[in-house]
Protein backbone atom coordinates (compact mmCIF):
# COMPACT_ATOMS: atom_id res chain seq x y z
CA UNK A 1 0.00 0.00 0.00
CA UNK A 2 3.25 2.45 0.43
CA UNK A 3 4.37 1.92 -2.58
CA UNK A 4 0.63 2.48 -4.28
CA UNK A 5 0.34 5.56 -2.40
CA UNK A 6 3.98 6.58 -2.76
CA UNK A 7 3.16 6.13 -6.67
CA UNK A 8 0.00 7.60 -7.15
CA UNK A 9 1.17 10.87 -5.14
CA UNK A 10 4.24 11.31 -7.41
CA UNK A 11 1.92 10.93 -10.45
CA UNK A 12 -1.31 12.71 -9.33
CA UNK A 13 -0.76 15.37 -11.38
CA UNK A 14 -0.03 13.01 -15.10
CA UNK A 15 -3.90 11.50 -13.77
CA UNK A 16 -5.21 14.82 -13.67
CA UNK A 17 -3.74 17.04 -16.49
CA UNK A 18 -3.57 14.02 -19.39
CA UNK A 19 -7.55 14.07 -19.67
CA UNK A 20 -7.29 18.05 -19.68
CA UNK A 21 -4.65 18.10 -22.35
CA UNK A 22 -6.36 15.26 -24.50
CA UNK A 23 -9.57 17.51 -24.53
CA UNK A 24 -7.82 20.68 -25.27
CA UNK A 25 -6.56 19.23 -28.60
CA UNK A 26 -10.40 18.42 -29.68
CA UNK A 27 -12.19 20.58 -31.84
CA UNK A 28 -14.97 22.78 -30.51
CA UNK A 29 -18.34 24.30 -31.79
CA UNK A 30 -19.74 27.76 -32.46
CA UNK A 31 -23.18 28.42 -33.66
CA UNK A 32 -22.90 31.69 -36.76
CA UNK A 33 -26.76 32.21 -38.01
CA UNK A 34 -28.11 28.90 -37.00
CA UNK A 35 -25.11 26.95 -38.66
CA UNK A 36 -22.82 24.89 -36.35
CA UNK A 37 -19.14 25.56 -37.09
CA UNK A 38 -16.59 22.67 -36.04
CA UNK A 39 -12.98 24.71 -35.18
CA UNK A 40 -10.28 23.18 -34.68
CA UNK A 41 -7.87 23.71 -31.84
CA UNK A 42 -5.58 26.34 -33.64
CA UNK A 43 -8.88 28.35 -34.64
CA UNK A 44 -9.96 28.49 -31.14
CA UNK A 45 -6.08 29.18 -29.70
CA UNK A 46 -5.88 32.36 -31.96
CA UNK A 47 -9.60 33.66 -30.91
CA UNK A 48 -10.26 34.03 -34.53
CA UNK A 49 -14.03 36.58 -34.94
CA UNK A 50 -15.67 33.38 -36.45
CA UNK A 51 -18.30 35.59 -37.17
CA UNK A 52 -17.42 37.70 -39.37
CA UNK A 53 -15.23 35.54 -41.12
CA UNK A 54 -18.29 33.23 -42.48
CA UNK A 55 -19.57 36.75 -43.40
CA UNK A 56 -16.97 37.27 -45.34
CA UNK A 57 -17.00 33.77 -47.04
CA UNK A 58 -20.72 34.25 -48.02
CA UNK A 59 -19.89 37.62 -49.85
CA UNK A 60 -16.34 36.57 -51.17
CA UNK A 61 -15.94 38.13 -55.24
CA UNK A 62 -11.90 37.23 -55.00
CA UNK A 63 -12.62 33.98 -56.67
CA UNK A 64 -15.16 35.51 -59.38
CA UNK A 65 -12.79 38.76 -60.18
CA UNK A 66 -9.44 36.17 -60.22
CA UNK A 67 -11.24 34.73 -63.35
CA UNK A 68 -12.16 37.90 -64.63
CA UNK A 69 -8.46 39.12 -64.69
CA UNK A 70 -8.51 37.03 -66.94
CA UNK A 71 -9.82 39.23 -69.77
CA UNK A 72 -7.04 41.66 -69.18
CA UNK A 73 -3.91 39.78 -69.19
CA UNK A 74 -2.01 38.53 -71.73
CA UNK A 75 -1.53 34.38 -70.98
CA UNK A 76 -0.47 31.30 -72.26
CA UNK A 77 -2.60 28.05 -71.64
CA UNK A 78 -2.25 24.84 -71.95
CA UNK A 79 -5.50 22.87 -72.50
CA UNK A 80 -6.13 19.13 -72.33
CA UNK A 81 -10.20 18.31 -72.67
CA UNK A 82 -11.32 14.77 -73.33
CA UNK A 83 -14.58 13.23 -73.87
CA UNK A 84 -15.86 9.53 -72.71
CA UNK A 85 -18.64 7.31 -74.27
CA UNK A 86 -21.58 5.62 -72.08
CA UNK A 87 -18.70 3.11 -71.63
CA UNK A 88 -15.85 5.55 -70.36
CA UNK A 89 -14.18 4.85 -73.66
CA UNK A 90 -12.37 7.72 -75.38
CA UNK A 91 -14.70 9.75 -77.82
CA UNK A 92 -13.34 12.95 -78.74
CA UNK A 93 -9.87 14.60 -77.32
CA UNK A 94 -8.49 17.96 -77.77
CA UNK A 95 -5.35 18.99 -76.41
CA UNK A 96 -3.91 22.27 -77.84
CA UNK A 97 -1.63 25.53 -76.62
CA UNK A 98 -2.83 29.19 -76.69
CA UNK A 99 -2.11 32.84 -76.12
CA UNK A 100 -4.13 35.31 -75.05
CA UNK A 101 -3.09 38.71 -76.41
CA UNK A 102 -4.66 41.45 -74.14
CA UNK A 103 -3.89 45.18 -74.31
CA UNK A 104 -5.98 48.45 -73.25
CA UNK A 105 -9.12 46.05 -73.02
CA UNK A 106 -9.06 44.16 -75.85
CA UNK A 107 -7.61 40.58 -76.30
CA UNK A 108 -7.73 37.73 -78.27
CA UNK A 109 -7.08 34.06 -78.17
CA UNK A 110 -4.12 32.76 -80.88
CA UNK A 111 -3.81 29.28 -80.89
CA UNK A 112 -0.14 27.97 -81.34
CA UNK A 113 -0.18 24.47 -81.37
CA UNK A 114 -3.77 21.77 -81.63
CA UNK A 115 -4.43 17.87 -81.60
CA UNK A 116 -7.99 16.94 -82.21
CA UNK A 117 -8.98 13.71 -82.26
CA UNK A 118 -12.82 12.36 -82.67
CA UNK A 119 -16.10 14.08 -83.05
CA UNK A 120 -14.81 17.27 -80.86
CA UNK A 121 -15.90 19.89 -83.51
CA UNK A 122 -18.30 19.61 -86.02
CA UNK A 123 -18.13 19.75 -89.94
CA UNK A 124 -18.60 23.85 -89.39
CA UNK A 125 -16.17 24.17 -87.14
CA UNK A 126 -17.85 24.20 -83.75
CA UNK A 127 -17.74 22.69 -81.06
CA UNK A 128 -19.77 19.39 -80.51
CA UNK A 129 -20.20 19.52 -76.76
CA UNK A 130 -21.56 21.83 -74.04
CA UNK A 131 -18.81 20.79 -71.71
CA UNK A 132 -16.08 22.50 -74.64
CA UNK A 133 -18.15 25.41 -75.02
CA UNK A 134 -18.63 26.45 -71.02
CA UNK A 135 -14.50 25.75 -71.22
CA UNK A 136 -14.34 27.98 -74.39
CA UNK A 137 -16.17 30.74 -73.08
CA UNK A 138 -13.32 30.33 -70.03
CA UNK A 139 -10.67 30.55 -71.60
CA UNK A 140 -10.56 31.49 -75.46
CA UNK A 141 -11.75 34.15 -77.33
CA UNK A 142 -11.86 33.37 -80.84
CA UNK A 143 -12.81 36.91 -82.21
CA UNK A 144 -10.96 40.12 -80.96
CA UNK A 145 -12.99 41.34 -77.79
CA UNK A 146 -12.98 44.46 -76.54
CA UNK A 147 -14.53 46.59 -73.82
CA UNK A 148 -13.22 43.86 -71.41
CA UNK A 149 -12.21 44.39 -67.78
CA UNK A 150 -11.77 42.70 -64.10
CA UNK A 151 -14.75 45.35 -62.30
CA UNK A 152 -16.84 42.90 -60.35
CA UNK A 153 -19.42 45.33 -58.62
CA UNK A 154 -21.95 45.76 -60.95
CA UNK A 155 -21.05 42.62 -63.25
CA UNK A 156 -22.88 40.09 -61.80
CA UNK A 157 -24.26 36.98 -63.18
CA UNK A 158 -27.20 36.35 -63.61
CA UNK A 159 -29.89 35.05 -66.43
CA UNK A 160 -31.96 38.04 -66.83
CA UNK A 161 -32.66 38.26 -70.32
CA UNK A 162 -30.87 35.24 -71.65
CA UNK A 163 -32.04 32.01 -73.25
CA UNK A 164 -30.87 28.89 -74.73
CA UNK A 165 -27.87 27.93 -74.55
CA UNK A 166 -26.62 31.38 -73.28
CA UNK A 167 -28.69 30.69 -70.32
CA UNK A 168 -27.32 27.21 -69.69
CA UNK A 169 -23.82 28.73 -69.85
CA UNK A 170 -24.49 31.40 -67.05
CA UNK A 171 -26.40 28.89 -64.99
CA UNK A 172 -23.34 27.07 -65.25
CA UNK A 173 -20.75 29.57 -64.30
CA UNK A 174 -22.73 31.19 -61.14
CA UNK A 175 -22.43 27.11 -60.54
CA UNK A 176 -18.69 27.10 -61.07
CA UNK A 177 -17.87 30.95 -59.25
CA UNK A 178 -20.67 31.18 -56.85
CA UNK A 179 -21.11 27.83 -55.29
CA UNK A 180 -23.20 28.14 -52.19
CA UNK A 181 -25.52 30.56 -53.83
CA UNK A 182 -28.97 29.91 -55.27
CA UNK A 183 -29.55 29.84 -58.70
CA UNK A 184 -32.52 31.08 -59.96
CA UNK A 185 -34.01 29.11 -63.51
CA UNK A 186 -32.78 25.71 -62.64
CA UNK A 187 -35.65 23.41 -62.65
CA UNK A 188 -36.49 20.73 -58.92
CA UNK A 189 -32.70 22.72 -57.63
CA UNK A 190 -34.35 25.96 -56.30
CA UNK A 191 -32.14 27.05 -53.33
CA UNK A 192 -30.27 24.12 -52.94
CA UNK A 193 -27.23 25.51 -53.28
CA UNK A 194 -27.36 27.98 -51.17
CA UNK A 195 -25.80 25.91 -48.38
CA UNK A 196 -25.55 29.29 -45.96
CA UNK A 197 -29.20 30.07 -45.75
CA UNK A 198 -30.88 28.74 -42.95
CA UNK A 199 -33.22 26.05 -44.62
CA UNK A 200 -29.88 24.26 -46.04
CA UNK A 201 -27.52 24.65 -43.05
CA UNK A 202 -28.76 21.75 -41.25
CA UNK A 203 -28.12 19.31 -43.69
CA UNK A 204 -24.39 20.29 -43.36
CA UNK A 205 -21.36 20.07 -41.37
CA UNK A 206 -18.84 23.30 -41.39
CA UNK A 207 -15.13 22.97 -40.40
CA UNK A 208 -12.54 25.93 -39.72
CA UNK A 209 -9.04 24.89 -39.50
CA UNK A 210 -5.58 26.17 -40.71
CA UNK A 211 -2.72 24.80 -42.73
CA UNK A 212 0.05 26.21 -44.90
CA UNK A 213 -0.86 25.99 -48.62
CA UNK A 214 -0.24 27.08 -51.93
CA UNK A 215 2.77 28.82 -50.42
CA UNK A 216 0.91 30.79 -47.74
CA UNK A 217 -0.56 30.13 -44.34
CA UNK A 218 -4.22 29.92 -45.37
CA UNK A 219 -7.99 29.31 -43.28
CA UNK A 220 -9.10 26.27 -44.44
CA UNK A 221 -13.30 26.34 -44.77
CA UNK A 222 -14.83 22.92 -45.23
CA UNK A 223 -18.75 22.17 -45.92
CA UNK A 224 -19.98 18.72 -46.10
CA UNK A 225 -23.45 17.00 -46.71
CA UNK A 226 -24.09 15.40 -43.23
CA UNK A 227 -23.21 11.74 -43.42
CA UNK A 228 -26.24 9.75 -43.10
CA UNK A 229 -28.90 11.78 -44.59
CA UNK A 230 -31.95 10.11 -46.30
CA UNK A 231 -34.84 10.35 -47.76
CA UNK A 232 -36.39 13.70 -48.87
CA UNK A 233 -33.34 15.16 -46.60
CA UNK A 234 -30.90 13.73 -49.18
CA UNK A 235 -32.43 14.65 -52.17
CA UNK A 236 -32.13 18.86 -51.77
CA UNK A 237 -28.11 18.44 -51.71
CA UNK A 238 -26.85 19.57 -54.68
CA UNK A 239 -23.22 20.38 -53.26
CA UNK A 240 -21.58 17.41 -51.85
CA UNK A 241 -18.82 19.06 -50.53
CA UNK A 242 -16.73 22.23 -50.57
CA UNK A 243 -12.96 23.03 -49.58
CA UNK A 244 -11.89 26.73 -49.79
CA UNK A 245 -8.35 27.63 -48.88
CA UNK A 246 -8.48 31.34 -47.53
CA UNK A 247 -5.10 34.02 -47.13
CA UNK A 248 -5.31 34.36 -43.71
CA UNK A 249 -3.39 37.63 -44.54
CA UNK A 250 -6.08 39.24 -47.79
CA UNK A 251 -8.72 36.08 -47.10
CA UNK A 252 -8.24 35.95 -50.96
CA UNK A 253 -9.42 32.59 -52.31
CA UNK A 254 -5.97 30.83 -53.11
CA UNK A 255 -7.67 27.03 -53.92
CA UNK A 256 -10.77 25.26 -53.88
CA UNK A 257 -12.05 22.06 -54.41
CA UNK A 258 -15.69 21.14 -54.77
CA UNK A 259 -17.98 18.84 -56.01
CA UNK A 260 -21.65 18.94 -56.78
CA UNK A 261 -24.66 15.94 -57.77
CA UNK A 262 -28.17 15.85 -58.45
CA UNK A 263 -30.84 13.64 -60.50
CA UNK A 264 -34.09 15.06 -60.92
CA UNK A 265 -36.46 13.22 -63.82
CA UNK A 266 -35.12 15.72 -66.84
CA UNK A 267 -31.61 15.88 -66.03
CA UNK A 268 -28.57 14.58 -63.87
CA UNK A 269 -25.21 15.87 -62.95
CA UNK A 270 -22.05 14.61 -60.79
CA UNK A 271 -19.34 17.16 -61.12
CA UNK A 272 -15.93 17.89 -59.49
CA UNK A 273 -13.34 20.56 -59.68
CA UNK A 274 -10.04 21.83 -58.61
CA UNK A 275 -8.88 25.17 -58.91
CA UNK A 276 -5.39 26.75 -57.81
CA UNK A 277 -4.48 30.41 -57.72
CA UNK A 278 -1.25 32.77 -58.16
CA UNK A 279 -0.31 35.71 -57.89
CA UNK A 280 0.72 38.27 -61.18
CA UNK A 281 1.51 41.83 -61.18
CA UNK A 282 -0.14 42.31 -57.90
CA UNK A 283 -3.80 40.50 -59.41
CA UNK A 284 -5.06 37.01 -58.51
CA UNK A 285 -5.77 34.91 -60.94
CA UNK A 286 -5.87 31.09 -61.50
CA UNK A 287 -3.11 29.16 -62.53
CA UNK A 288 -4.44 25.32 -62.60
CA UNK A 289 -8.13 24.45 -63.22
CA UNK A 290 -9.50 20.40 -62.91
CA UNK A 291 -12.80 19.11 -63.90
CA UNK A 292 -14.47 16.26 -63.92
CA UNK A 293 -18.49 16.16 -64.95
CA UNK A 294 -20.55 13.18 -65.96
CA UNK A 295 -24.22 15.25 -66.73
CA UNK A 296 -27.35 14.68 -69.05
CA UNK A 297 -30.06 17.19 -69.98
CA UNK A 298 -33.47 14.97 -71.07
CA UNK A 299 -33.30 15.71 -75.30
CA UNK A 300 -29.45 15.85 -75.31
CA UNK A 301 -26.88 13.28 -75.17
CA UNK A 302 -24.94 12.53 -72.28
CA UNK A 303 -21.40 14.51 -71.62
CA UNK A 304 -18.76 12.75 -69.72
CA UNK A 305 -15.59 14.72 -69.97
CA UNK A 306 -12.57 15.88 -68.13
CA UNK A 307 -10.58 18.15 -69.05
CA UNK A 308 -7.32 20.44 -67.12
CA UNK A 309 -6.07 23.90 -67.56
CA UNK A 310 -2.65 25.16 -66.75
CA UNK A 311 -2.15 28.89 -67.29
CA UNK A 312 1.22 30.71 -67.13
CA UNK A 313 3.43 33.45 -68.81
CA UNK A 314 0.93 36.22 -67.27
CA UNK A 315 2.90 39.11 -68.37
CA UNK A 316 1.68 43.09 -68.25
Amino acid sequence: MQNKDHLFGRYWWWLILTPLQLFSQQPDTVVVDNKVITLSEIIIRNKMDVPSFIERVKNDTTFYKAFRSLRILPFTSLNDIRMFDKKGRVRATLYSKTHQWADKGCRVTNIEEEKVTGDMYDKKGYYNYYTMELYASLFFARDTLCGETNIVAGSELNVKGKSGMAKHKEQLKMLFFNPGRAIPGLPFIGNRTAIFDDEMAPLYDYHLDMEERFNDLCYVFRIQAKEGLRGSDRSRVVIDEMTTWFSTTSLEVLGRNYSMSYKAGVYDFDVQMEVEMTHTNGLLVPRLLRYTGNWNVIFKKRENGVFTATLFDFNP
